[in-house]
């Protein structure tokens, strides 16, 4: 088995590609700026067309010998691999090219690890590249066989290493787990802190490198880093929104979304993606000087079907119109309301469009009215009350009278059944004739 290196910066892409990957060379393209995220020196790209992956090596035998070359003659010190290998397929490349292969997943986890600031995005970070390690530990390496006995004195049931492993692994996953949750209960603190001040939230999503933290910037004042990297931006970032005609909002900038994302960071980035779920309205980047902007936004929505988020209010913000030779407008739809913007974060054009859509978007989507309850429905006011909805109330003989301001999203779910009191909140989602 030859020696692992800690760290290699001169890189050889391996980019397979098959049927319903789109274009091939801008999917190798995005690939090559994944490993400049991570700060590797791309040396070279091999391109493999696959139909179905081999067991071996994923791609032909013919190929991955033509990498061993390939890496060899570029002295790589690494070999990434844009698609998720399986442990024996990671090993079996390893010991054909003899340097370290890393596979999309481990890349991307690889940079989210460089981009996490917070307590609670470090820990999110390693909970995932743990989760994702599990699965190297099967059959990954053959030392890890090995039994701890066999000499005089050291024999015994014993231990094997790969055993060893797991339980440490495991371990450590149960404690960053309540660790985690210990900082996931302030992070909710703070948002239900929000909701009771009856703040609007809307919250920046988008595909990596559309421009959201330049956009944020430029609107909060947030100094958010705003560079040409994919997932510039790891930690969520919230900040005060002033200018609105609908009054102050809070705005969350959020990791940029990609093709492929490994289901562990999915599941693991939990407060990067609760500002996704508890916003009022989406702010949808999309980079309108990009000829695959189309495909790019199905990647988005295809995310927030998988976090839950996909019913929630989206405005569309096509930014970098400067790029695009595009000038600022703002394109309604067939009921009036505000659908897309057109603008430039970099330069500020349509800045002042995005701003007047914003607050007529969030003046809409939130219930302002006076609800008379009755002191019978004290579990729907006890609803109201956790809810944040709420902002002044009295009572007399009569029952409750309350001063609802709050998102609809946030009343359409108490709303439901045939009961007098979910039918007096139905009235406050009505329209305004």
């Amino acid at each position: 088995m030859f020696d692992r290196q800690k760290q290699g910066e001169r890189a050889l892409l391996l980019a397979p590609h098959g049927r319903g990957d789109g274009d091939p060379v801008r999917r190798t393209a995005e690939f090559a700026e994944l490993a400049k995220s991570a700060g590797a020196e791309v040396v070279g790209v091999v391109t493999a067309p696959v139909k179905t992956p081999d067991p071996r090596y994923y791609v032909g035998s013919g190929k991955a010998d033509e990498v061993a070359q390939a890496a060899r003659a570029a002295s790589a010190d690494v070999v990434l691999v844009d698609r998720l290998l399986s442990p024996v397929q990671e090993r079996n490349l390893e010991q054909l090219v003899k340097v370290r292969v890393v596979d999309r997943a481990s890349l991307i986890l690889d940079i989210f690890a460089q981009r996490a600031r917070s307590a609670e995005g470090k820990l999110e970070v390693e909970l995932a590249q743990l989760r994702h390690l599990a699965t190297r530990l099967v059959r990954g390496w053959t030392h890890l066989d090995a039994q701890r006995g066999g000499a005089i004195g050291n024999r015994g049931p014993g231990e094997t290493q790969l055993e060893t492993d797991r339980r440490l692994l495991g371990e450590r996953v149960k404690m960053l787990g309540k660790r985690l949750q210990k900082v996931q209960t302030q992070r909710r603190q703070q948002r239900r802190s929000r909701l009771r001040n009856s703040v609007p939230r809307v919250a920046l999503i988008g595909y990596t490198n559309a421009g959201k933290s330049t956009l944020f910037n430029v609107l909060t004042s947030g100094g958010v880093l705003a560079a040409d990297l994919l997932f510039a931006t790891l930690d969520p970032t919230v900040r005060k929104l002033d200018g609105l005609s609908c009054g102050p909002a809070v705005l969350a900038d959020t990791v940029g979304f990609i093709r492929e994302l490994p289901h562990d960071l999915v599941a693991a980035f939990r407060a990067t993606l609760a500002e996704v779920r508890d916003a009022d309205l989406l702010l949808h980047v999309i980079d309108a000087s990009d000829e695959d902007s189309g495909e790019l936004q199905r990647v988005v929505e295809q995310v927030l079907v998988e976090i839950g988020a996909d019913e929630l209010p989206q405005l569309r913000v096509m930014n970098k119109i400067d790029l695009a030779q595009a000038g600022p407008r703002l394109d309604r739809d067939i009921a009036g309301r505000p659908q897309r913007v057109w603008l430039s974060a970099a330069t500020g054009n349509g800045l002042d469009l995005l701003r007047d859509a914003l607050g007529e978007l969030l003046a809409g989507e939130r219930c302002r009215a006076i609800l008379q309850l009755p002191l019978s429905a004290g579990r729907l006011h006890a609803q109201l009350c956790a809810s944040g909805a709420i902002v002044g109330e009295s009572v007399d003989e009569q029952g409750w009278r309350l001063q609802i301001d709050a998102p609809r999203s946030l009343i359409e779910p108490l709303a439901g059944g045939d009961c007098a009191e979910a039918r007096l909140l139905r009235s406050l989602l009505a329209p305004a004739s």
